[in-house]
């Protein structure tokens, strides 16, 4: 319970908070435990997301101390009291004036720097101007002007930004940026590369067709990354290949047109996923470019945002664990691994770096793939007269039929990609032939860069709380999902079989490693291009067993799963309201899309697709059974996706039941007009090279 002497509060009309006597954690119950209740008065948060301490109500001048009352005074919509004056104490003042004279220097100092390290630039709030980041809104009850004062660190507990290594604009040096940012890239090399070890073979494509699409993602990936730093939304974000479009590429790879066809399906299908990626982008760049997200951005909030998010990742569970049960003690150990390094050693520190909780992933990958490389080699897998790579249905003995599964699931040395790639390789666009349209498969695509985009947004969010002196505008926001939209259409014709998009994964790197150097993650992206150049570095990855593939996804998703459902961080989490709005778009997001996708199947019936699969054929037996065939391929399909499911439930919900800004947690965004005047805030999000003074004219997609 918060102490009743004013001199140990912060005041009610001061921003930031005064810091406690001692860097101690919480020592309440409900501190330590990251429990917030609405009203308790232990606690509150702004409408920046950020739980700020509610300051009690403070007693009269010369009047004898009294024993705590429960304040009546209490504004229960928006869950913080009302205004109140303060005290006038003069050891009080004085100790308040002199804590508002630094942050003054610290903001000088900040608005005057354009790079290097400052511990306290972006703390600092202004008390006044238009467009401040807490500006009040219309709820009923005021707010401050604040900035994004602190963020959960991996120890659960509130810490100030300027914990931050590196910042936005901080140039530490050429080594320094050339080594954080190979380590972004690799931290988040499990999202990067494995959409195309799952879609690839499922087009019927071979390793070396594995091989080139992986070169080509990280070719894609690097190239739009340097755009999106330097002229989408200019923070720190990597732009790859996203799993929110995976479950549309494995419904239009498993249409029954498709599934009829024989020989080499592979450019037949990519040439169709490359039309419809194409159409879909350019929808969500006249989505960006044009000014409607600006306006479609008031119904996105973090209560919409988590749901849709966390069912992106829950989608993929038929594919999961059954893959890896194909080889259960190489999948397993592959997974407890990557558990181990990511939670149990994730303390550690070596040379001030987390290397288990960073590197969890390729740490994880290379030691199982050591594991099995010595079981493989020591004849573990070995069958007398049997032979991996002979077609199954050209076996007759009894006894290779019986371990044919383990031997092409557990070794190693089954693939031959390493060894077919060559050593250079340029990937260049309309690489598989010229990209085939069809209106059907485009619209699912539009409704998908739709989810996208609201993926982005929270990621734009949660970025600039960590980096940035303020979130974006809305027009900087609108200028990335545009710009986002241009870099899907380059994955289109390059054919990495799914669109292009901010990497969700990618906000939690930057807050674990502490770097959320601009400058970094651009030279990342020049190594990234680089490396895909070289042709065996694909083949390398393509060469990845697939039980390993799977068991990585199992962790991957999981943590997308994570990652979504942590946007409610910035709502009221323990309100009625988003509890009950979250629990049923999840649930719906699941049990909805279970049946379209079950309807019409018989238990006994004998599918020509795997298991994992079928959750993707449902355009050819959908309830929706109307004259127009392409309309029932279409709404069959989308209300088979759970993440369009959980954004239609939670955006319907959300926009439509009472809740005040607050407990809502609304995005606040940084208003155009001051930002302008603020030269921090121009130096994070201006375009550069004067691109910014061309488009003046165009107010929806700048400053």
């Amino acid at each position: 319970m918060a102490s009743s002497d004013p001199s140990k509060n912060p005041r009610s009309d001061q921003w930031p908070p005064a810091p406690d006597s001692a860097a101690m954690p919480p020592s309440s119950w409900a501190k330590r435990t990251g429990f917030r209740p609405k009203f308790s008065g232990e606690t509150n948060a702004s409408e920046s997301g950020q739980f700020t301490p509610l300051p009690p109500p403070p007693p009269p001048p010369h009047a004898p101390a009294k024993p705590r009352v429960p304040d009546t005074n209490l504004d229960l919509e928006s869950g913080r009291p009302r205004p109140r004056p303060t005290s006038n104490g003069e050891a009080v003042v004085a100790k308040e004036k002199e804590k508002e004279k630094e942050q003054t220097q610290q903001v000088k100092r900040r608005r005057d720097s354009d790079g290097g390290k400052n511990s306290g630039g972006n703390t600092q709030a202004t008390a006044t101007g238009e467009g401040s980041r807490g500006t009040a809104r219309n709820d009923g009850a005021p707010a401050a002007d604040v900035l994004p004062q602190s963020v959960m660190d991996d120890e659960g507990f509130v810490g100030r930004h300027s914990h931050m290594k590196y910042e936005l604009r901080d140039t530490p040096g050429l080594v320094p940026i050339g080594f954080y940012g190979i380590q972004h890239f690799l931290s988040i090399l499990g999202s990067l590369v494995l959409i195309p070890l799952v879609i690839v073979p499922a087009m019927g494509g071979t390793y070396e067709d594995t091989s080139n699409v992986v070169s080509t993602v990280l070719f894609v990936s690097g190239v739009t990354t340097l755009l999106h730093t330097s002229f989408g939304s200019r923070l720190p974000l990597i732009q790859g290949s996203s799993f929110v479009y995976l479950a549309p590429a494995l419904a239009i790879i498993n249409s029954p047109e498709f599934l009829g066809l024989n020989g080499n399906n592979f450019k037949h299908i990519m040439k169709e996923l490359q039309g419809a990626v194409i159409i879909g982008s350019a929808f969500q760049a006249l989505l960006g470019y044009s000014g409607l997200m600006a306006v479609f951005v008031r119904l996105i909030n973090p209560v919409v945002v988590s749901p849709t998010v966390a069912a992106v990742g829950l989608s993929f569970y038929s594919y999961g664990f059954p893959r890896v049960g194909t080889c259960i003690e190489i999948g397993v150990v592959q997974i407890l691994l990557v558990i181990i390094f990511s939670l149990y050693l994730r303390k550690i520190s070596i040379l001030g770096h987390r290397v288990f909780l960073i590197y969890a992933v390729p740490l994880g990958l290379f030691i199982t793939w050591a594991v099995a490389f010595l079981l493989t080699e020591s004849g573990v897998y070995s069958y007398k007269g049997c032979n991996a790579n002979v077609p199954a249905s050209n076996i007759i003995s009894d006894h290779c039929r019986r371990h044919i599964s383990r031997m092409k699931h557990c070794r190693v040395d089954t693939s031959q990609a390493l060894r077919s790639s060559p050593w250079f390789r340029f990937p260049y666009p309309l690489q598989w032939g010229m990209p085939v349209f069809h209106w059907r498969s485009a619209v699912i695509m539009c409704v998908v860069s739709i989810i996208s985009s609201v993926d982005s947004v929270g990621s734009y969010h949660a970025s600039s709380l960590l980096v940035a002196s303020r979130p974006p505008t809305a027009g900087v926001l609108s200028r990335g999902v545009g710009l986002e939209g241009l870099c899907s259409i380059l994955a289109g014709l390059w054919g990495t079989g799914t669109g292009s998009t901010t990497l969700t994964e990618n906000v939690h790197t930057i807050a674990v490693t502490k770097i959320g150097s601009r400058r970094a993650v651009e030279l990342g992206a020049i190594i990234i291009v680089v490396l895909s150049l070289i042709g065996k570095v694909g083949g390398f990855i393509a060469s990845i067993p697939e039980v390993m593939v799977a068991a990585l996804l199992c962790f991957m998703w999981a943590m997308l799963t994570a990652l979504g459902l942590s946007n409610l961080r910035y709502s009221e989490a323990g309100s009625s309201r988003n509890i009950i709005i979250v629990g049923l778009s999840l649930f719906f997001s699941l049990s909805v899309p279970a049946y379209f996708q079950q309807y019409g199947i018989s238990p006994n019936s004998n599918l020509s697709v795997p298991s994992y699969f079928q959750p993707y054929i449902v355009a050819s037996h959908g309830p929706i059974d109307t004259k127009f065939s392409g309309l029932n391929y279409v709404l069959n399909t989308l209300l088979s996706f759970n993440m369009v499911i959980a954004f239609l439930a939670a955006v319907v919900l959300d926009n439509t039941v009472p809740g005040s800004h607050q407990e809502r947690g609304v995005y606040v965004w940084s208003e155009p007009e001051a930002a302008r005047r603020e030269p921090a805030v121009l130096k994070d999000y201006e375009l550069p090279f004067g691109v910014g003074r061309l488009f003046r004219w165009v107010k929806w997609v700048g400053l």
